[in-house]
């Protein structure tokens, strides 16, 4: 009976022919590279079309080029050209009818068989039935409904082809109403945590939080089917500012008010009626992505346990002396009013004068200036010129330093200068730290309370520290009365006005510098001296180095390890942790300011020994009468909040209820990884395991996996101004190119912006996002993190894996008809005594298996999804359910025993593969292993995500067997190649084939699997030559290898120059291979230098290459004398 070819077979004969015996391996990784584009490419060219039916199916290949009319008019000749294209046509026919007729008399025997035989069982004839397109029912293939919670129903037959939606939907619901996701703290099993890097309660799910739920929930399904306790707490993070100013626009938008207008309490209260509205969007995306979280641990920063935990952690470290409260340089944000951290501070480089928009101001400001001006020296010494990209802060300047080497300024050591508005006398320091004698002038003004250098500076020589700023960014009463109330890019303008009035001014010039800019207010950020709260980071920064450092005691592993020279670098030169937030959306900071009856000073902060640290009013009080003993006070709490990354430090510790000594605490707590990406190392990893280990006993993680930042598909950070924002809800739903844009236009964006924004769109998506689901990006997502610390994503691979789902949803269909509804599953699979292909399956799955755990075990993402991705695609799919189907054709007896060992190592493949794949893809996984019949002799479990994972089974392992199966592979991959070469409309055609074999080995190897061959390449038959026999004659050939050549019998024209290029250019090739070896080896000192090992293989390698060399050439003899005796014909 005629095998019918799946046409991604077809496809592959595109591959270039392997010049050796490559191991399969290769070939797979190399096809994992190529699929898809290949794929696209061969679609376009060819217009093919799939049939609906199971895999296995026929295919219909239709050509792009348009057929020529026939010549109906019977007064008008017909030509030449068009009698004989009449005859071909009439030939056609006549063989078309005498096909249609065979089959009708096959049928009609087939029929009798069928009347004569036993009866037909009534399962079998409700499959008949159902097989036949005439009487389907399309109900039949649709999901019934399912209510929320309960196990999915399933439709009477698979649908035909694979549908996200409908796969995705009701298992999610299920999963977590059975508890599947739930840790027990009481379990025996051992205990694998992981703690979800808590989201902003603002956000919606972007990208790279749906790369960093795909990896965490790979690794969580994973642990669980092994045979762990695998717990992984979600939570929320308050997100201090970026909730803080969504709600103050929003107020601003719905009242005209700003938050001083509502007052602090009514504030905080609108902010929580926020939060319970509209907060935790994402936690229910993560959901529609299948993360398997333990819902019943969910956390939010700000509630009651973990409100405890901070202030509880504030008291202890305080107590023992580690936090204290200091007047230093903070980055100050005057639209928010609060410092803010270095994380929240973004950089712009600017190389030239650049108007830029700042909030607040209705003209653009100018950046990249700098501005020299002099100061009047006093005793009639002249002048001294300094510049600055800041002019606005000579207001504030208390000196002006000079190396003290330079000679220009040796007679101003000691002496002042003047201040041209105020009279403030300005000190000539000298400073060879700071200054660069080369630089400029030489001289440079100091700003202490402006600049984190002059600040140095400042407590270097005890200079004055002038804040001339109020918290809103105005000129305060220190800036002289000129000035006062200006805003500070307004008093830039003055200053330089007030400058040029007085003679002073010298000039500007363009000044490459960077621009700090807050990423929440997008307000310019200014050094500001404020009293805040400290964290003193020196020793407990020491221990977590060593936790990831000391060899000898290492207690953390930073995956990749190239991070942890960053980890030294940073901890090695880390500052005290200023903790405290000029916000009201926050932890309070649990410190209380003592007035007492008899101070002079009464404002907040006024003397700096009257603070007091207590959990609550009550405890402060006590603590003040103990400090203060007999004296009359009023407490006022400290109206500044905590910094966010202070009680996210703390969320290891705190998700599992400490500072209660919990039974989470006890069994959780360390957690076994943190995975999180590579920015965030030190803001918030390193502050984990500081405060881990001083507050927790132990180290929060085992492990700390950093993975790559997801950039465009062209290596772009993603921008909402580029239109390259990928929203990961909109990859598994789709969307078309108008509802992206329609996003655009809801944002924020100016016409300019968006206008560059629906171009990027519409280069990037010129069709929108097609409908991909959750499983393609996950999949997608995860074999992207081989690339260092950057992904630059790119949605057609999203799409790929998409139609590789639909690919796994045709193997089950497949293996649904070929296992009847009698079917019964084996208890156990011994390979021995089972034919060719299930061994080598077999083999080839446990390979695939070990692979993918030992990846896993690595955190080598990547390479476990390929590994998997590999045995399903090329293994499963392409090689195995192709090379069983003979068995299931007719009824011939001698089959009955290797029909029966296909069945069952199909279903072994099936249900293993499904579980070695289901936590990179759960749903699809899910649902077809749901459909695959049951183990009879065993209860099994309820669900996939709670099944046991595959482990490697040694006995399955042969070596034997595959290396047989590459030498079929690789004659089958030439034999593809050459038919490849065809005209299009004899490409599908059955024919003969040929082997020439060059050794005796490889000879029978091929006598023992001619039907391999023969399905595998739709060979009408294939036969085994030795190198004694005469090559076959009317045959394209092909070399394999230096002991094998194919060859493919010709039915029609060929194309002699393609071939004949092909034939050279595999004959160059060699060539040059064997004379770049032979050049090295033949190199000055390769003899004495280089390794025996080394020599050995080189040697073996020119052997080969020469007879490679040999063989091409022959069979470039061979089709030359076939083209010869052609022409002589």
């Amino acid at each position: 009976m005629q095998t019918r070819v799946h046409p991604l077979r077809m496809l592959r004969t595109k591959t270039p022919n392997p010049s050796s015996f490559l191991s399969l391996h290769t070939l797979h990784i190399c096809r994992v590279q190529s699929y898809f584009s290949f794929f696209c490419d061969q679609a376009k060219r060819t217009q093919i079309r799939f049939s609906s039916a199971a895999l296995g199916g026929e295919t219909t290949v239709s050509s792009t080029a348009a057929t020529s009319m026939t010549n109906t008019n019977p007064e008008v000749p017909l030509s030449e050209e068009e009698l004989e294209r009449k005859k071909k046509k009439e030939e056609k026919a006549k063989e078309k009818e005498m096909k249609r007729l065979k089959a009708a008399q096959k049928a009609e025997a087939a029929k009798l068989k069928a009347q004569q035989g036993p009866s037909i069982s009534k399962a079998s004839k409700k499959k008949t039935v159902r097989a036949d397109a005439s009487k389907e029912n399309p109900e039949d293939y649709i999901d019934p409904e399912t209510a929320s919670g309960d196990k999915k129903k399933l439709s009477q037959q698979m649908a035909k082809q694979f549908s996200p939606v409908a796969v995705e939907k009701s298992w999610y619901a299920w999963w977590e109403k059975s508890g599947f996701f739930e840790a027990n703290s009481s379990s025996s099993k051992p205990p694998f945590t992981i703690v979800l890097p808590p989201p902003n309660v603002t956000g919606a799910l972007h990208i790279g939080h749906a790369l960093t739920a795909a990896i965490q929930d790979t690794i969580i399904r994973w642990r669980r089917m092994s045979g762990y306790n695998t717990l992984w707490v979600p939570g929320m993070d308050h997100a201090g500012i970026a909730t803080q100013v969504v709600v103050e626009k929003k107020i601003m938008r719905e009242r005209k008010m700003t938050r001083h207008d509502v007052g602090r309490e009514k504030f905080v209260e609108e902010v929580w009626k926020w939060k319970e509205e509209y907060g935790g969007t994402i936690l229910k995306q993560l959901r529609r992505l299948g993360a398997s979280l333990d819902w019943s641990r969910e956390c939010f920063t700000m509630d009651e346990k973990r409100s405890n935990a901070v202030t509880e952690a504030f008291v202890r470290l305080y107590k023992e002396g580690l936090i204290y409260r200091d007047l230093r340089l903070v980055n100050w944000d005057c639209v928010l009013r609060t410092a803010i951290s270095d994380i929240e501070v973004d950089y712009v480089d600017i190389k030239e004068k650049t108007p830029l928009k700042v909030p607040g101001y209705k003209n653009m400001v100018e950046f990249g200036v700098l501005t020299s001006f002099a100061y009047p020296l006093e005793e009639n010494l002249g002048e001294i010129v300094v510049a600055t990209t800041r002019v606005e802060t000579m207001l504030g300047d208390t000196a002006i330093a000079v190396h003290p080497e330079d000679p220009r300024y040796t007679h101003l050591h000691g002496k002042f200068a003047c201040h041209p508005f105020n009279g403030r006398k300005l000190p000539i320091i000298c400073d060879s730290i700071l200054v660069d004698p080369k630089f400029g002038t030489g001289a440079v003004k100091i700003t202490p309370a402006h600049d984190p250098n002059d600040f140095e500076v400042g407590k270097r020589h005890k200079l004055e520290f002038i804040n001339i700023f109020t918290d809103d960014g105005k000129i305060n009463s220190n800036g002289g009365s000129g000035f006062v109330g200006l805003p500070r890019f307004e008093a830039r303008v003055a200053v330089t006005e007030a400058l040029k009035s007085k003679g002073l001014y010298k000039g500007e010039e363009k000044n490459e510098m960077r621009l700090g800019v807050c990423s929440r207010s997008n307000d310019v950020v200014e050094p500001m001296i404020k009293p805040q709260w400290y964290v003193n980071c020196n020793g407990i920064a020491k221990e977590a180095l060593d936790a990831v450092m000391d060899e000898n005691n290492k207690k953390i592993d930073i995956i990749p390890k190239q991070y942890a020279a960053e980890w030294k670098r940073w901890l090695e030169n880390i500052r005290d942790w200023c903790i405290s937030r000029q916000l009201w959306w926050g932890h309070r900071v649990p410190a209380w300011y003592v007035t007492l009856e008899d101070d002079k000073l009464k404002e907040l902060g006024a003397y700096k020994d009257h603070w007091v640290v207590a959990r609550d009013e009550k405890e402060a009080e006590g603590e003040a009468k103990r400090v203060f003993s007999g004296k009359k006070f009023q407490l006022t709490q400290d109206p500044d909040v905590l910094d966010t990354w202070f009680s996210s430090g703390l969320f290891p510790l705190s998700v599992l209820g400490w500072p209660d000594n919990t039974q989470d605490l006890k069994t959780f707590y360390p957690t076994a990884v943190l995975e999180t990406g590579h920015d965030i190392l030190f803001f918030w990893v390193a502050r984990m395991v500081m405060l881990g280990m001083k507050l927790g006993g132990d180290v929060p993680f085992q492990k700390v996996y950093l993975h790559p930042m997801i950039r465009d598909a062209h290596g772009r950070k993603m921008s909402k101004s580029l239109g390259n924002v990928v929203d990961p809800i909109e990859v598994i739903c789709g969307i078309t190119l108008e509802g992206l844009h329609k996003r655009l236009e809801e944002g924020n964006l100016d016409l300019t912006e968006l206008k560059v924004a629906k171009e990027g769109q519409k280069k990037d998506f010129p069709n929108g996002i097609p409908e991909c689901g959750a499983d393609a990006l996950r999949f997608a997502l995860v074999s992207y993190t081989a690339q260092s610390d950057k992904i630059n994503l790119d949605i057609q691979r999203v799409v790929g894996y998409r139609q590789w789902c639909n690919k796994l949803w045709n193997a089950v269909r497949f293996a649904m008809t070929k296992l009847n509804d009698n079917y019964t599953p084996p208890k156990t699979i011994d390979p021995k005594n089972m034919p060719f292909s299930c061994q080598w399956i077999l083999s080839v799955l446990t390979k695939a298996t070990s692979k993918t755990i030992s990846s896993l075990n690595s955190y080598e993402f990547s390479d476990a999804s390929s590994a998997v991705y590999s045995w399903w695609q090329f293994q499963l799919c392409d090689i195995f359910i192709e090379v069983i189907k003979p068995y299931f054709f007719g009824d011939d007896a001698s089959m009955a025993a290797s029909k029966a060992h296909s069945q069952d190592t199909l279903w072994v493949c099936l249900d293993t593969g499904l579980r070695l794949l289901h936590p990179f893809m759960p749903f699809v996984t899910e649902e077809l292993w749901q459909r695959l019949p049951s183990p009879k002799h065993c209860e099994r479990e309820k669900s996939i995500m709670i099944c046991e994972y595959p482990s490697v089974v040694e006995s399955w392992r042969n070596e034997k067997i595959e290396y047989e199966m590459e030498v079929v592979e690789s004659a089958v991959k030439s034999l593809r190649s050459i038919r490849a070469n065809f005209p299009a409309q004899e490409r599908n055609e059955r024919r003969a084939g040929f082997a020439v074999s060059r050794n005796e080995q490889t000879t029978e190897l091929l006598r023992r699997h001619e039907m391999e061959v023969s399905t595998l390449a739709n060979l009408s038959s294939f036969t085994v030559l030795s190198e004694n026999d005469a090559a076959p004659a009317g045959c394209a050939v092909s070399v394999v290898n230096q002991s094998l050549s194919v060859y493919l019998k010709l039915q029609g024209a060929i194309d002699v120059k393609k071939e004949r290029e092909k034939l050279n250019a595999k004959l160059t090739e060699l060539q040059k291979q064997k004379d770049s070896l032979n050049k090295a080896m033949s190199a000055k000192g390769y003899e004495e230098k280089v390794p025996e090992h080394i020599k050995e293989e080189n040697m073996a390698k020119l052997t080969m290459l020469m007879q490679q060399l040999l063989s091409c050439e022959e069979a470039t003899q061979h089709f030359e004398r076939e083209v010869a005796s052609k022409a002589e014909i």
